[in-house]
């Protein structure tokens, strides 16, 4: 996994020069203010020139990076960050520099909205959570440096507000030649795209492994909307022995799994009500009962997170290996590759030929690997009525001591595998479906004498072992109805680049769950940090500590009233690095729901205090401490949840193809609350007081507390394209549930 932690720590620089500028002009504006002798509202239009830039990049960012690609647009932003510091050095009046801090903030724009996108895009689903905190960690990063900066310049006789903001092209030069030489494409758009070979190539480098071809069948699994996904539940076991010339997949009932030596095969049995996920599907679960109002989606997010039973310690010793109980042969070497240059070299047609449906040369199913002919003919017989799971095989063989060579899981104990059923019509013709299945361990109710697929040779495991499993079952992504007439042997899916262009993107925001994920990722942006409070706590921390007399003590060493404000601005930013290095280890181990729902209580009664604070005099000392002691509070608990999460749960909860879409309406709004925040504080403190800000903030936190409680839902640890499947299967439950 170190690839793709060094890849999201250099896409994370766009983030620290964001907070390295947010904090340069804070300080600069001092200097700027007497210069050029500006007014108030010039003064504030020189501030938020980066605010409405970053709004308006915004509003074209999401829709052109589906378009281009992730890392031409971290180029720009790249770019961007240079041009603007240059001008902002050069700056002869109030009019350029307006103009520079524009461009600065279309490079602030873009760098927020794909950064994280980016990272959702190449990590791991294990760390994904901890690889997308560090936009946060390298944001108030640079806060700190930067304030570090402006203090030491403000030491100076004559500080020069031009130098500050010019310095910002240093870092964005290292910016941009990560950005050019070191970060690749994001794979997951590549595959969008078609280019498979690319993808491949840069999968190989961010998991440092040469075997691929199981996340790459995931993604192009990705690339569906709007599927048609059903819950279902199997136990799967070891097979029964035969009898004499009785077919193995003659049973309705079951369905046949085989393993990567001859002889060797286990069966899984459509059942109900065995798994935790298939019954919060049907019932919404316990919780759901009781809480009538709670998303069913934020149920069936929750069940996969619920806790196994004492049974379901085989988890780590089975589930992993689960994987090699499919598929046994390589893909045929033609089709490895997959991609442009292999569509153009083969044609356009990927379905075999009718007359030829058993060669080997005519089988077009590239991501997904056919079972070798002896096999075959054992699997589907042509009379037969029946259905096979077939899983694209990663290793070879199984070590006799259990060892696995590859795996076939896609993260978060999810395992990726398609069903082929065969029968005839009334008219006598073979009649196929082909369906892809997403795996779930839930618990393991029978015996715990070892792992299925550990057992050397042909031996058959001991009676009574299986493996309780919940399925996501849906049309494959890239499934075509039109090859299907051409008798395939085996999937046949058309080529992505060929599905790249097909409709408007804009069409996909119709989704029911685009529609259901847009609703969560909106909701918590507009509840986050613009109308939470910390614009608020920000703005009155200098006075807090000035009340607690750290400005008069710092002023009786020598330093001026300005470098004073400075060296608590950066003290304070110092106080959140730990806390976000805090959240980065828990984000994946307690996950974002529960971080929300723990952190956003203790800012509730950090602002409750404020407001008491402010109200009830206690004595200029003691009001000064307990204001002290909650805005540390606030800080370090805010940093830990509500600062990274929303950002992290827009940039997975969105389909492929609509994410940068999606995601750049979700930073639309939070730019948008940032511009009305930014310009209501002052208002607000001059009508209402420092105490009624207060109040409305922690009711908007309560606000916040019940939207998260409600409508959130529980991502950790689940690849991408398993969380828009259950965006679908609850927007449709939603649906169900609204119209009984």
């Amino acid at each position: 996994m170190r690839g793709a932690a060094l890849v999201a720590i250099a896409a994370t620089i766009g983030n620290f020069l964001q907070g390295w500028d947010n904090a340069t002009i804070a300080g600069a504006i001092v200097y700027i203010k007497e210069d050029l002798n500006l007014g108030t509202s010039v003064e504030g239009l020189v501030v938020a020139m980066s605010l409405i830039g970053a709004t308006v990049i915004t509003t074209c960012s999401g829709a052109i990076s589906d378009w281009l690609g992730r890392r031409p647009m971290l180029i720009i932003s790249s770019i961007l960050y240079f041009v603007s510091g240059l001008v902002m050095l050069w700056s002869p009046n109030v009019y350029v520099l307006c103009i520079a801090r524009l461009l600065d903030g279309f490079g602030i724009g873009l760098a927020v909205t794909l950064v994280p996108v980016y990272i959702s895009e190449t990590a791991p689903s294990e760390i994904r959570g901890l690889l997308n905190t560090l936009p946060q960690f390298t944001g108030s990063g640079g806060m700190f440096l930067s304030y570090c900066m402006v203090f030491g310049m403000s030491l100076m006789d004559s500080p020069s507000w031009r130098l500050m903001l010019g310095i910002l092209s240093i870092p964005s030069l290292l910016y941009f030649a990560l950005t050019v030489f070191y970060l690749p494409e994001s794979p997951r758009w590549l595959v969008s795209k078609g280019k498979m070979l690319e993808a491949k190539q840069v999968l190989q480098r961010l998991r440092g492994r040469e075997d691929v071809s199981g996340e790459m069948a995931l993604l192009v699994e990705g690339l569906g909307i709007g599927g048609e996904t059903s819950i279902e539940e199997y136990i799967i076991g070891p097979a029964d022995e035969l009898a004499d010339g009785q077919e193995p997949t003659a049973d309705k009932d079951k369905i046949r799994l085989y393993g990567p030596q001859e002889g060797l095969s286990w069966v899984a049995k459509p059942v109900t009500g065995q798994s935790i996920l298939g019954l919060a599907s049907r019932q919404g679960s316990m919780v759901n009962q009781s809480v009538p109002l709670m998303d069913p989606l934020v149920t069936l997010f929750g069940s996969v997170h619920e806790k196994l039973p004492e049974t379901g310690s085989m988890r780590s010793m089975l589930f992993p290996n689960f994987g090699s109980m499919f598929s046994t042969a390589e893909p045929h070497g033609k089709n490895e590759h997959w991609d442009e240059e292999s569509l153009q070299r083969e044609g356009d047609d990927y379905a075999s030929d009718a007359a030829g449906g058993d060669s080997d040369d005519n089988l077009h199913s590239p991501l997904i690997s056919r079972q070798t002919t002896s096999l075959e003919k054992d699997m589907v017989p042509p009379a037969s009525h029946g259905s096979i799971l077939s899983m694209r095989r990663h290793s070879t063989l199984v070590q006799d001591s259990g060892e696995q060579v590859g795996s076939t899981g896609i993260g978060g104990g999810w395992q990726l595998a398609w069903k082929w059923s065969e029968q005839e019509g009334e008219d006598g013709k073979k009649e196929g479906g082909f369906k892809r299945i997403y795996l779930h361990q839930e618990g393991v109710p029978g015996s715990r004498r070892g792992s299925l697929v550990s057992l050397p040779g042909n031996d058959m495991p001991a009676e009574g072992e299986f493996i309780q499993a919940a399925a996501l079952v849906s049309q494959p992504a890239l499934y075509s109805k039109e090859l299907m007439n051409q008798h395939p042997v085996g999937p046949a899916m058309v080529h992505p680049s060929e599905t790249a262009s097909k409709g408007p993107i804009w069409a996909a925001l119709l989704d029911p769950g685009v529609k259901r994920a847009l609703l969560v990722g909106v909701g918590i942006q507009i509840l986050q940090q613009q109308f939470s409070g910390i614009n608020g706590v920000l703005y009155y921390t200098p006075q807090i500590l000035e009340e607690a007399g750290v400005e008069v003590l710092l002023s009786n060493l020598g330093l001026s009233s300005d470098s004073a404000s400075f060296l608590i601005s950066a003290f304070t930013t110092l106080l959140m690095l730990p806390c976000i290095g805090v959240a980065m280890k828990l984000m994946d181990i307690s996950g974002r729901r529960r971080l929300l729902l723990t952190t956003i209580p203790v800012l509730i009664v950090s602002l409750i205090i404020l407001v008491f604070s402010e109200i009830v005099d206690l004595g200029t000392v003691v009001n000064a401490a307990i204001s002290t002691a909650c805005v540390i509070i606030y800080f370090c608990c805010f940093v830990m949840g509500y600062g990274p999460i929303p950002n992290i749960l827009c940039s997975e909860i969105f389909p492929t193809r609509v994410r940068g879409l999606c995601i750049a309406i979700c930073a639309l709004v939070y730019w948008i609350g940032d511009i009305i925040v930014t310009y209501t504080l002052p208002v607000m403190l001059s009508s209402i007081g420092l105490a009624g800000v207060f109040g409305i903030y922690a009711v908007v936190c309560v606000i916040s507390l019940v939207f998260v409680f409600l409508k959130v839902p529980e991502t950790k640890g689940m690849p991408l394209e398993v969380i828009t499947e259950f965006f679908a299967v609850g927007a449709r439950q939603a649906a169900a549930t609204k119209n009984e």
